[in-house]
């Protein structure tokens, strides 16, 4: 039987917690290793637990989630978090991004959206529900336009940038592959090409690349 995806929670909120553990011990493929209640104990227990995802909400006591987030970054954590958050505005859709969580999910949709995006960030890819792509986008072109990022982006072949734009817009290897009509396989060789010519090293770092650079439009 494959490994269970590890998940901490931490969430100042002792029920939401546990329907949040109740939701996810109906999933099959996940386990949750831990609880913590603010920020630093997140910290404390993702460093000494070591799980696969850490569901991190944004407000809480000590700690605010999105600096929770950044510190366990700088402190060498391999895993990955996922924000939960009642807020739906841009500035926190940016702010996420920038500390490197791989998911954003809203408390009001996370019955069904964040087992999703607990096995997407497990996967090293990025989830953003829809309308959420689009505001970052528009905060991203806001701050970047003009910046001149498109440096890296231009010694890319032309199949190369097909693949990161599909990348980025959450496709999966198989539908890139159906979409371009080549393998699987070459889809990955191709992401490999393409972060060593960027000089980036996680699937997630391509959607950030991508969002701040402008490659993506809304409508993609």
């Amino acid at each position: 039987m494959p490994k269970k995806i590890s998940v901490l929670l931490a969430d100042d909120h002792a029920i939401l917690r546990s329907g949040l553990r109740a939701l996810l011990a109906l999933e099959l493929d996940m386990e949750v290793v831990g609880e913590a209640s603010n920020g630093l104990e997140a910290v404390e227990l993702a460093q000494s637990l070591s799980p696969d995802v850490v569901v991190m909400d944004i407000s809480m006591p000590k700690m605010d989630g999105l600096s929770a987030a950044k510190r366990l970054h700088e402190r060498g954590y391999e895993g990955h978090i996922v924000i939960l958050t009642v807020h739906a505005e841009e500035p926190y859709l940016f702010q996420t991004l920038r500390v490197g969580a791989s998911g954003y999910v809203l408390k009001s949709s996370a019955d069904g959206e964040l087992m999703d995006a607990i096995r997407a960030a497990h996967r090293d890819e990025v989830f953003l529900y829809p309308s959420a792509v689009q505001k970052v986008l528009k905060e991203y072109r806001r701050s970047v336009r003009g910046e001149g990022g498109k440096t890296g982006y231009a010694r890319l072949t032309n199949r190369e940038q097909e693949v990161l734009q599909f990348t980025a817009a959450g496709f999966t290897n198989q539908e890139i592959a159906e979409k371009l009509i080549i393998s699987p396989k070459t889809v990955d060789t191709y992401r490999q090409r393409i972060m060593e010519k960027l000089n980036l090293h996680h699937r997630s770092e391509l959607v950030r690349y991508a969002l701040k650079t402008g490659l993506l439009t809304a409508t993609e």
